[in-house]
Parts: structure tokens; C-alpha cells; sequence
């Protein structure tokens, strides 16, 4: 029986695998706002399942693939928030709010950078959400650098996931990927790549290296 190819890259989700949990980030924002969290739970709920069950588009989708200006989604979700006080909810700079509790974690970019000293290539694959992102970090981490507003394309298509396989010049089976969130990685495995659910870095770590990829 053939033995399974050999992993040569590592496919890397940014927020919430590189980043302190997103949960975390938004129920810092929510408190220092004073947005109603159940109200704004119940609003993006919805909002995630339209964008992931594959019926039509939305504004996470429209962000997420360059098609709705950030300014755009800023003001359609403020427009869905309350205070807790139900008063109305600023939209200038909101998603730089949403995000400004995220922290690198500092485990995983050393891992990254193990991996790839060791000759592993690595790729970031990432659904922007118009936030900023630490490109100084990226400074020799990543071969390749894919952010889905960039590209027109967003996880969990196939296409983003075929692209970043091109970029690396690598076949699916040749390839690791790692995100926070189950429908992206389903997608990816569907695809004959190897997946990793991340929930923390301590098990993604122990992952990478039963496929021989760090020490």
C-alpha cells in the first residue's frame, strides 16, 4: 500500500490561530462599547450562517471577498447594534474596535518559524475582515501571503484554497492546513488537504509534529 506523500507546506488561518481568540477580542469590544451582547450574538449569528451556508451573499461575505467596502459593513452593522442603554452604536472605526484586543501568539509564529527553517514552506490563507494586520510578522514567516479581499475569493470556496496551492506549487496531499473554524477546514479536506482544527496552540503544535514538521 503507498504511503501517504510527504508534507512540505503549512497553510496557516490568521485570526484566532496567530491571534489571541476572536471571542475574546469581541467580548472586549462589547464591554468597553457597552453593546448589547445578547442583541449583537443574535445579529452575527445570523449573519455567519447566511455567509457560510452558500445562499446568496451577505455583508461577512461582501467584507470578506473585497465586494463591500469595509466603511459599508461598518455602517450596516452599527445600524443592527444597540447600547446597553439602547442607544446607537458608532460605525467609524468599528472594526478596528472589533479587533484591537487581538495578540499574536507567540508559540504558533515560532512553530511557523521552526517548521520553515527546517525547509517546510509555509502560506497564510486569511479572511479579511478589513481589519490591519501585522505584516512586520509576516517579514520572512510566510513563502506566500493570501488575503481574501485581496484575491476576490474567500474560505470556504475551493478556489481560494486551489489558488494558495498554486502560489506554493504544491498538490493538496503535499499540504497541512490550520484554521479556528470547522467549515474551513472541512473544505479544505474535501479538497485532499490535511486539516487542523485549531482550539489551542499547545494540541495545532503536537499536530504539526506527528506530520514530522518540528522537532
Amino acid at each position: 500500500m503507498p504511503s501517504e506523500p510527504t508534507v512540505k507546506a503549512v497553510i496557516t488561518d490568521w485570526g484566532g490561530v496567530l491571534t489571541s481568540p476572536l471571542a475574546d477580542a469581541i467580548d472586549s469590544w462589547l464591554a468597553a462599547d457597552r453593546i448589547d451582547s445578547a442583541h449583537y450574538k443574535n445579529v452575527m449569528r445570523a449573519w455567519v450562517k447566511q455567509a457560510y451556508d452558500g445562499a446568496g451573499t451577505n455583508p461577512i461575505h461582501g467584507l470578506e471577498d473585497g465586494s463591500l467596502a469595509p466603511e459599508e459593513f461598518e455602517r450596516l452593522l452599527a445600524a443592527e447594534l444597540l447600547t446597553v442603554d439602547g442607544g446607537p452604536v458608532e460605525a467609524a472605526g468599528l472594526i478596528a474596535r472589533m479587533f484591537g484586543a487581538f495578540d499574536p501568539v507567540e508559540p504558533m509564529y515560532d512553530a511557523l518559524r521552526a517548521a520553515r527553517a527546517a525547509g517546510t514552506r509555509t502560506a497564510l490563507l486569511s479572511n479579511s475582515w478589513g481589519n490591519e494586520y501585522p505584516r512586520d510578522l509576516f517579514a520572512g514567516l510566510f513563502d506566500e501571503v493570501v488575503i481574501s479581499c485581496e484575491v476576490g475569493m474567500r474560505k470556504p470556496d475551493e478556489r481560494i484554497f486551489r489558488h494558495a496551492l498554486d502560489l506554493l506549487g504544491l498538490t493538496a496531499a503535499e499540504c497541512v492546513f490550520i484554521d479556528d473554524i470547522d467549515h474551513n477546514v472541512r473544505a479544505a479536506e474535501a479538497l485532499g488537504i490535511r486539516g487542523i482544527l485549531h482550539t489551542a496552540p499547545d494540541t495545532t503544535i503536537a499536530g504539526l509534529r506527528e506530520l514530522n514538521l518540528l522537532p
